[in-house]
């Protein structure tokens, strides 16, 4: 004779399947702690209310699909209006600031996280660092590439955006989207690196940023250091310390560049750029320009961000088109 479940029993069931379905739950990660220059930086929750600085580090946010998570950005409202070609919802944020920022902005805008860099909306000893908003409850993450700002020298490659990429990952709670996204990059960048394996040279690059008294440029811990080198070519600026730094013209002509890879920033852009180099006595002789060796990139392109793989893409078919 089979009785009857009463009440209390089935309830004694679902508490014990809710029970184990808990402990079954994987925990959360938080806190979590990272590498951010020369810091350990912990972090107690995925952020709800971050804020990046400048196009490129706004679309690392972008590429990992957090704009739900941020209250805005700082830096130029034209490029990351642009970045809607790659980020349709960068049309969705809000520019909080044009210039680099003051406490008072990120406070007033309720901001729980902070993703800048060196010379990328923060100054050592300046109003906003991590110290001074960490007194206030602001954590920040540093961009790699700008740790040499702060005397952290290390080479530059594409492990700094997968280190960067990954950390975000980590930070928002958001691992597994980050580590597809990293994936996909670093197969695009061993795809190039295949492809230039075995040229007969490594034709010598310059990196033109600024013209002026003296040549604006990547130095030895620039970024585009890095993708010239996995594009096959050599930075003629290799040795110079820094990151965005300055040579002198006399050391170009020196040089003399196989090839040049023109910063397309600021007013007038690349054809400024190329106008002046085309009418200085010395630099309108050197070989790049003789042949016509020119390559326009964008900032995006060429600062830390997903947009270094387009780059990486372009500077190795203009390198080594014939392979």
């Amino acid at each position: 004779m089979t009785g009857k479940r009463g009440p209390g029993r089935t309830r004694r069931r679902l508490l014990a399947a809710l029970l184990l379905a808990l402990c079954a739950a994987p925990a959360s990660a938080h806190p979590v702690t990272v590498r951010s220059c020369d810091r350990l930086a912990t972090y107690d929750r995925p952020p709800q209310r971050a804020v990046s600085y400048d196009s490129n580090l706004t679309e690392m946010m972008l590429a990992l699909d957090l704009t739900d998570r941020m209250v805005g950005y700082i830096g130029s409202q034209a490029r990351v209006s642009a970045a809607v070609d790659l980020f349709p919802k960068a049309a969705a944020l809000r520019q909080l600031q044009r210039q680099y920022p003051t406490r008072e902005t990120l406070l007033e805008a309720g901001v729980d996280f902070y993703f800048a860099g060196w010379s990328y909306g923060m100054r050592a000893g300046g109003e906003v660092t991590p110290d001074t908003l960490g007194r206030l409850g602001i954590p920040v993450y540093e961009l790699t590439e700008s740790c040499i700002r702060i005397g952290r020298r290390e080479k530059p490659t594409l492990d700094f955006l997968y280190r960067d990429l990954l950390n975000l990952g980590r930070i928002f709670g958001v691992e597994g989207r980050a580590e597809a996204l990293v994936a996909g990059y670093r197969a695009r960048e061993a795809a190039v690196r295949a492809r230039v394996a075995g040229a007969p040279m490594r034709p010598k690059v310059f990196l033109y940023d600024s013209e002026g008294r003296v040549a604006g440029t990547g130095g030895a811990y620039a970024m585009p250091t890095a993708l010239i080198e996995a594009a096959g070519g050599r930075n003629i600026a290799d040795d110079v310390p820094g990151n965005w730094t300055r040579m002198s013209w006399e050391s170009v002509i020196e040089r003399d560049p196989d090839a040049i890879v023109i910063l397309d920033h600021g007013a007038g852009g690349a054809a400024r750029k190329l106008r002046y180099a085309q009418s200085r006595p010395g630099l309108k002789d050197l070989r790049a320009l003789k042949a016509g060796k020119v390559l326009a990139l964008s900032y995006d392109e060429l600062t830390p961000g997903p947009r270094n793989l387009i780059a990486l893409e372009k500077i190795a078919e203009f390198l080594h088109g014939d392979r």
